[in-house]
């Protein structure tokens, strides 16, 4: 029996054999392969402790375009991965076929962390792209579980990384000579290029008119600026017509304000100019003008190291309120917008009033302002 599956180990191995593999291949394609995660990685933490900070970490208002750029580079690094994910899969395909499968404990540990790797790797390519895409069709929360699996998967690769170094090592840098084998690395490198070159027009202005990939494109909405959630999903439709709307600034403060939409017009307005910045890797330059967030705080006399919670006029949802802490609220450039683009902000961008600040995610921006509480 056991000479009879060693047979059909090495038969099944033969008929995935290509004189395009060789382990040289594998090392260039791994190489490149743990440049891009860790670019995704890396963008990705920033991404998520930009959303939820740590009580200690107050992260700075400028650059303005910080947040822009990490998150487009976290999300065209992700897609470009995907045929340099693919092409080292289809490489190291026959090992899978080894056999015996575990031929110790030690290599039955080597072989979890590489099932780990690539089982992780998959689900976070293919999560992130649905994200991007909008479509969720699983049961569980998209950001915990791409979060938490991150840990996983950059993990296993360190450790992959460690036991694979000799290989990695005797390949860096020396020359693929077979032409076949350096045609075939020079593809997937393209087509790497490719898909990056075609999606990143939704971050970077200049390349938008390449951007046949990108899932959305920055000059199709209301105001000629995209939108994630409509006033109407959000269930604010009915609200916004309520003649008595007022913007409450409340809590620790020596006067609460209460001010209608036309107190907030005569109050003195700003104009900034600022991208708006979506998670799912788009964004746009946008003129907004309003109150400056600093200025109303002081009319109300909170004090310049207070956390400031912004609430939405939505009655549900995950980001219905924002916290913007000091070195935001602070910033002249943060401001309560009223108007976008010269025009009064459309109820799908977030009229009456919605928070604008540099260096955050879209998603923090919150729309349909009612109440800032001070803290």
């Amino acid at each position: 029996m056991s000479r009879h599956l060693t047979r059909m180990g090495r038969s099944l191995s033969g008929r995935f054999t290509s004189p395009l593999r060789s382990e040289r291949v594998a090392a260039r394609l791994g190489t490149w392969l743990g440049i891009s995660f860790t670019v995704a990685f890396a963008t990705g933490l920033f991404s998520h402790f930009t959303q939820h900070p740590p009580a200690w970490l107050l992260w700075p208002s400028r650059p303005v375009n910080l947040y822009r750029v990490t998150q487009g580079l976290h999300v065209i690094s992700g897609i470009a991965t995907v045929p340099l994910l693919l092409a080292k899969l289809w490489t190291v395909y026959p090992k899978l076929w080894q056999w015996p499968p575990l031929r110790s404990a030690g290599h039955a540990v080597e072989r979890l962390f590489v099932l780990l790797l690539v089982a992780g790797a998959l689900f976070q390519l293919v999560t992130g792209l649905f994200n991007i895409a909008y479509l969720y069709p699983w049961p569980f929360g998209f950001l915990q579980a791409h979060y938490w699996t991150a840990y996983i998967v950059y993990g296993a690769l360190v450790i992959h990384v460690v036991n694979e170094w000799a290989k990695i090592r005797r390949h860096l840098f020396t020359r693929v000579e077979e032409p076949g084998r350096r045609r075939f690395l020079y593809t997937v490198a393209a087509a790497s290029g490719l898909v990056a070159l075609v999606t990143a027009g939704e971050a970077l202005t200049p390349l938008e008119r390449l951007a046949v990939l990108a899932p959305r494109d920055p000059d199709v909405g209301p105001q000629g600026v995209p939108v994630n959630r409509s006033a109407a999903a959000a269930g604010v439709t009915e609200v916004l017509r309520d003649p008595a709307y007022r913007l409450v600034v409340t809590g620790a403060v020596r006067t609460e304000l209460s001010l209608s939409y036309a107190d907030l017009q005569r109050l003195p307005q700003h104009t900034v100019r600022l991208p708006i910045a979506c998670v799912e890797g788009w964004s746009v330059d946008c003129e907004w003008s309003g109150v400056r967030l600093r200025d109303l705080i002081g009319r109300a006399g909170g004090s310049p190291e207070a956390y400031l919670t912004v609430e939405s006029l939505e009655r549900s949802g995950y980001y219905r309120t924002s916290e913007v802490r000091p070195p935001h609220w602070n910033d002249p450039l943060t401001l309560l917008a009223l108007t976008l683009n010269g025009r009064p902000l459309d109820p799908d961008h977030g009229y009456p009033a919605r928070l604008i600040a540099p260096n955050r995610p879209g998603v923090m921006q919150t729309k349909w302002v009612a109440r800032v509480r001070v803290s």
